[in-house]
């Protein structure tokens, strides 16, 4: 068998971009479940990324704004191959959801309905559930090496949980108590190492060969910017500053900067906006968007395609509405996810480079074990809206949510969720199998039962 040195070096543009279309289709499930695919399949499977290094990319991830599982992918893709590797893996991971939410987007403004696509992607979210559980273990048992990333993850999943203590609070408490501790404690602290033999060598000439710079800094950031509001400023050019195009585009740039720690946090006030401010959409609307969000591939963020298709949809002159609503549904990704490359493209190159910081290592160590308690407090999360018939409100702590009994308990995802975490679990079952079948299983409960 090839050492994994050779196997980095060997690999292909062409090859890496088989696994970002592959990564790509089974990123169901928000940024837990996503993550843990990304996980498994170029670190454990791969082994193109070792441990240490993934785990530091997502501690950089989790603290931008934005979806931190799309921003993960295209930091891999820059490690691997550069510009164009990241550019191609962060489109590509965004990419099937796209094409899904379109799809359902224009089936819901011509028919209002999509049970046949619920009834497919019913059981594909019950063993997403799997994954979710799946990705605590497994980054779990890595990540927390002693009993103090222990508390950590379990300081953070109480904050959050149950106080509903912001995101972004939590990872800053988490990075300062590391880089105290990592000063006085660096046995306890100095968990995430950053020195390793083989692959990270070969990606350490990698990542050298783009020296963080001034000058990089500027191009980087004229050139995202320009790209970012180049398509906006078109739009207000020919259509005028009140078309429903560019107040989209506005908009969303602006939700783009002030997503921190996960879709959610930022859902409410997206929905305010487009329901109250601009009446884009009804209430019950900016509900079933959510949920063809929830279950299609790709970061739950995409939510806001929805919102912009069905504004532009109703709103079209112009255009026709099924023109002005594809061209929403376009307006809305681009000014979403574009500034995510900004981000890791401006940002990496430093982070690659304190990698070898050892106060800086141990204050990531911390922020990782906290990440565990908030995919811990996602899991928990999703659990409740998958494996219960009327779900839980979108917050983040039952003091503030729903809490079922079990007799709302669904129990065709209760059967998914527990036959899929024992395939993968137990029996080792490929991810890809498992979701097929569960896909499956999901269509035949609903053609049965009829809900």
């Amino acid at each position: 068998m090839e050492n994994s040195q050779t196997s980095i070096q060997s690999v292909t543009f062409r090859q890496a971009l088989r696994v970002w279309c592959k990564i790509a289709l089974l990123s169901f499930g928000g940024p837990a479940g996503q993550i843990a695919v990304m996980h498994r399949v170029l670190v454990e499977e791969k082994k193109w990324i070792s441990e240490n290094r993934f785990l530091h990319a997502l501690n950089y991830c989790m603290l931008l704004p934005g979806p931190e599982a799309q921003q993960l992918v295209t930091y891999m893709g820059w490690l691997l191959h550069g510009t164009w590797g990241g550019l191609a893996s962060g489109w590509l991971f965004v990419l099937p959801g796209f094409l899904s939410i379109l799809g359902l987007s224009i089936t819901y403004a011509l028919y209002q309905t999509t049970p046949l696509a619920g009834a497919i992607f019913f059981g594909l979210k019950a063993a997403v559930l799997a994954v979710v559980v799946e990705a605590v273990v497994r980054i779990g048992r890595k990540a927390l090496k002693n009993e103090v990333m222990i508390g950590f993850a379990a300081a953070a999943f109480l904050a959050i949980f149950f106080l509903r203590v912001p995101f972004p609070v939590i990872i800053l408490l988490a990075g300062a108590a590391g880089f105290l501790g990592g000063r006085f404690f660096e046995s306890k602290f100095h968990v995430i190492k950053a020195h390793a033999a083989g692959v990270e060598g070969v990606l350490d000439a990698k990542a050298r060969q783009t020296k963080p710079s001034l000058v990089r800094v500027l191009c980087v950031l004229g050139a995202g910017l320009a790209a970012w509001f180049g398509p906006l400023g078109i739009a207000r050019v020919f259509l005028g500053p009140s078309h429903v195009l560019v107040q989209e585009g506005v908009f969303f740039s602006k939700a783009a900067m002030v997503t921190f720690g996960g879709a959610y946090a930022v859902l409410a006030y997206t929905a305010q906006q487009a329901v109250h401010v601009f009446k884009w959409l009804s209430p019950g609307e900016m509900l079933d968007g959510l949920g063809l969000a929830e279950t299609t591939p790709g970061p739950l963020i995409q939510v806001v395609q929805f919102v912009g298709f069905m504004g532009a949809y109703r709103q079209s002159a112009p255009f026709t509405p099924l023109w002005a609503g594809i061209l929403g549904s376009l307006m809305t990704m681009w000014v979403t996810f574009t500034p995510c490359f900004v981000w890791i493209f401006l940002g990496a190159p430093f982070i690659e480079k304190l990698r070898e910081n050892k106060i800086l290592s141990s204050a990531l160590s911390a922020i990782t074990a906290a990440v565990v308690g908030v995919i811990l407090n996602l899991a928990v999360w999703f659990a409740l809206h998958v494996l219960f018939a009327r779900g839980a409100e979108k917050s983040w702590s039952w003091l503030h949510a729903y809490v079922p009994d079990l007799h709302s308990l669904d129990p065709g995802a209760a059967l998914v969720a527990v036959f899929a975490a024992l395939a993968l679990l137990k029996f080792k079952r490929g991810m890809i199998s498992v979701l097929a079948a569960a896909a499956v299983f999901g269509l035949i409960w609903k053609l049965l039962f009829k809900l």
